[in-house]
């Protein structure tokens, strides 16, 4: 895999950067395990220390981080500031709260007889994190802030178009006074990123990306009995129900399938729209889409980016035409596109049949794929029918109803009158094929800690 700086605007090759040789990567994994045994015993103030300084950094030079996640992935420059910011929020969350969220856990005993018994919470060593493309800072400041705080150190194997945005990072935590080893970045072949694996010193390993990616790495995690995180595909459903102020739904639909150019795995990528609603849904979330503007990440105006290559283009391209060579209808909204760059005109999909196999597909851009539901109970059967298991949201103006609802959704997320959000003080994470574990908060920062048990029992107690 070639590791290397593509502009989506402009699709010129800025920058390649080589793979390390084996040694390097020999190197790399004795600094780290050098690093751990150090840092697993600093104390939480310091660590604290460190991540704060991260996050003051980042919020210092919003605007040199941002312009480099518009440059390697064609992030609005809005968003990508927003990017920055949430990251920022992330290494202070932990800042602040992984002392409490690790502190031993006392069990009450039946009888005195039976010991002081309590659980504690320790580091294990290095962590590999495997991250994809579309949100090059949150998705490595959602793995290293935790792991750092609880003492683990963190190896970083980041997607392969973003190498500028992955040695940010890392310079990032030097800056911010992390000893050296604590993280590391490097650009591993497939080979190598399997020995990594292998390493006996290396205790787990996260992954964002591909249900194909998340599968080939956590087939060799287990090979190596190695635990791991898996946060793969997604393909939300936005339900609409009669009683919802439609306007603002269709608004938030438009947003919620289209920020970051529909490249999220939490995208709003179904609508999923009562009966009776429906029409109206369909003509002002139309209008929405029509009223977005494609052109320059770093223009302002500019509300639809490019896709993040050539690559993702053409194969939405085939995705959508596939779905059509099914029975699906597509129809393109005319927006005006720029003549250079990687664009995607948003598409609709509808009449998608029970047989259609788009409809367990997921589609990473600005491609919407539109239900009609019969009543709330069918609305809900058609969010089920999805392999995929991420996130999800409800609008209705019956906020209890719509949290009764939520519970029959099989995702690990759902959010009312809202597409989903990421948030720092948010859990994320799926079920079924979008993986399994989760990220942020108290069950993040536990996925790969140590929770011993340690128990003063009376010398005369019975077995």
């Amino acid at each position: 895999m070639a590791y290397a700086t593509t502009n989506p605007f402009t699709e010129e090759q800025v920058k390649v950067f080589p793979s390390p040789t084996d040694a390097q990567v020999d190197a790399a994994l004795d600094k780290g395990h050098a690093a751990f045994k150090k840092w697993k015993n600093t104390t939480f103030a310091e660590r604290a220390r460190v991540l704060q300084k991260a996050a003051d950094l980042l919020r210092a030079n919003v605007d040199e981080y941002s312009k480099l996640l518009t440059l390697e992935m064609g992030k609005l420059y809005a968003e990508a500031k927003a990017e920055t910011e949430l990251s920022a929020a992330i290494f202070e969350y932990y800042a602040v709260n992984a002392e409490r969220l690790l502190a031993p856990e006392v069990l009450p005993l039946a009888s005195v007889k039976e010991g002081r018994a309590k659980i504690v919470f320790e580091a294990q060593g290095i962590l590999l994190a495997i991250e994809p493309w579309n949100f090059p800072y949150y998705q490595v400041a959602r793995i290293i802030a935790p792991q750092l705080s609880a003492g683990n150190v963190v190896i970083l194997k980041h997607a392969s178009n973003v190498p500028q945005c992955a040695a940010a990072m890392e310079k990032l935590m030097h800056d911010a006074g992390l000893l050296e080893g604590g993280f590391q970045n490097l650009y591993p072949t497939r080979d190598q990123l399997a020995k990594i694996i292998a390493d006996i010193r290396v205790r787990g390993v996260a992954l964002t990306g591909s249900e194909g990616a998340g599968a080939k790495v956590a087939s060799e995690a287990g090979l190596a009995l190695k635990k791991c995180t898996m946060e793969l595909g997604g393909s939300d459903a936005l339900i609409v129900l009669n009683d919802a102020d439609i306007e603002k739904a269709a608004k938030w639909a438009v947003y919620g399938r289209h920020w970051n150019g529909g490249q999220v795995c939490v995208n709003a990528k179904r609508m999923i729209v009562e009966d009776g609603v429906y029409d109206k849904f369909v003509e002002l979330y139309r209008k929405g889409i029509s009223e977005l503007r494609m052109g320059d990440p770093m223009d302002p105006a500019t509300t639809l980016p490019p896709l993040s290559s050539r690559g993702a283009v053409d194969g939405l391209k085939q995705q959508v035409a596939d779905a059509v060579a099914q029975g699906a209808k597509a129809e393109e909204i005319p927006l005006e596109m720029p003549n250079k760059g990687c664009f995607f005109r948003p598409v609709i999909l509808s009449h998608l049949e029970e047989g259609n196999p788009a409809r367990h597909t997921e589609f990473f851009g600005p491609v919407t794929m539109l239900f009609r539901a019969k009543d709330a109970d069918h609305a809900i059967e058609i969010a089920n029918d999805s392999p995929y298991g991420l996130g999800g949201s409800i609008f209705t103006k019956n906020e209890e109803r719509g949290a009764e609802l939520a519970r029959r959704i099989d995702t690990g997320m759902v959010y009312i009158n809202h597409p989903t959000m990421v948030k720092a003080d948010l859990p994320f994470g799926g079920v079924k094929r979008s993986g399994f574990g989760r990220e942020l908060l108290g069950l993040g920062l536990k996925e790969f800690v140590n929770a011993k048990l340690i128990d003063i029992v009376d010398i005369d107690a019975p077995f």
